[in-house]
């Protein structure tokens, strides 16, 4: 059958992502890859930002630019955190492309009073052990924390409970972890190797260079803000995350997207074409 193709590459294609362990990648790209994708009806990118890096490997196709979905969940009473050790979270796999090496030093750098780090998420080749020998070097093992792999009904109340949030990534094509402690009202803190500088233009976090000096200014901007002002930047995270990726308005541009594929006409707002 004559089956029209779209393919979500979910990041496979970034840069960082093909050119860490290149060797297999670069064969698999010339003997196959390169042509099944140019073989698709249209592409879907999550983010400019990744449309940006398909088109750049020289694919001649539609690319259609709509993010991830994101549920608002039900957010904690003003005030009723009571905890006086503030909390910040990194929560996504524990793998050399997420920088939490960058973070550690970064967090050397300032030793914030009255901070801890929480990491949760799955080891990923043993990562774990490179960042904690990491951590005990720079003598932060009373405030980092490692909790492992965190059930999907369980991490809402991992953003609730906390302050902060921070994903010092090299990479990322989305970053559905940032949306989600954004719709849990959690300024952000992430690089600019994510699509996420709508952070800086609605004042919810900070879109900072890789690296651990940028990083390491961030998080004390952040620590030195009052409660309410990190409070603040987190209801206007949420809003932000309600107008631009509620799953109606996705639900919609990807419906318009296959009508498209499957009968023509005009083509959707979302899609890119040259």
């Amino acid at each position: 059958f004559d089956v029209p193709l779209v393919i979500s590459p979910r990041g496979m294609l970034e840069p960082w992502a093909r050119s860490y362990r290149s060797f297999k990648k670069t064969i698999a790209w010339y003997l196959y890859q390169r042509r099944d994708l140019q073989a698709a009806a249209v592409l879907h990118a999550t983010s400019q930002q990744e449309a940006e890096n398909l088109q750049a490997l020289g694919l001649s196709i539609p690319i259609a630019v709509i993010p991830n979905g994101v549920d608002l969940p039900d957010i904690p009473v003003p005030g009723t955190r009571k905890s006086k050790t503030k909390t910040a979270l990194f929560l996504s796999r524990v793998h050399p492309i997420k920088g939490l090496v960058n973070l550690v030093q970064a967090w050397a750098t300032i030793r914030p009073a009255g901070w801890q780090m929480l990491i949760a998420g799955p080891d990923e080749g043993g990562h774990q052990a490179e960042v904690e020998q990491e951590i005990i070097r720079q003598g932060l093992t009373d405030t980092f924390k490692f909790i492992g792999p965190v059930a999907d009904e369980d991490k809402w109340e991992l953003y609730r409970s906390s302050d902060l949030f921070v994903l010092p990534t090299f990479s990322e094509n989305f970053g559905i972890v940032i949306a989600e402690a954004l719709a849990s009202e959690v300024p952000v803190i992430t690089t600019r190797g994510t699509p996420w500088q709508e952070l800086e233009t609605h004042n919810c976090g900070w879109w900072v260079d890789i690296g651990v000096e940028p990083l390491a200014k961030a998080l004390e901007e952040t620590i030195n803000l009052s409660p309410e002002e990190r409070q603040a930047m987190g209801r206007r995270g949420r809003l932000l995350v309600a107008q631009n990726y509620s799953w109606d308005k996705i639900g919609q541009e990807m419906v318009a997207v296959y009508e498209w594929v499957l009968r023509g006409g005009e083509v959707p707002e979302c899609v890119v074409t040259d």
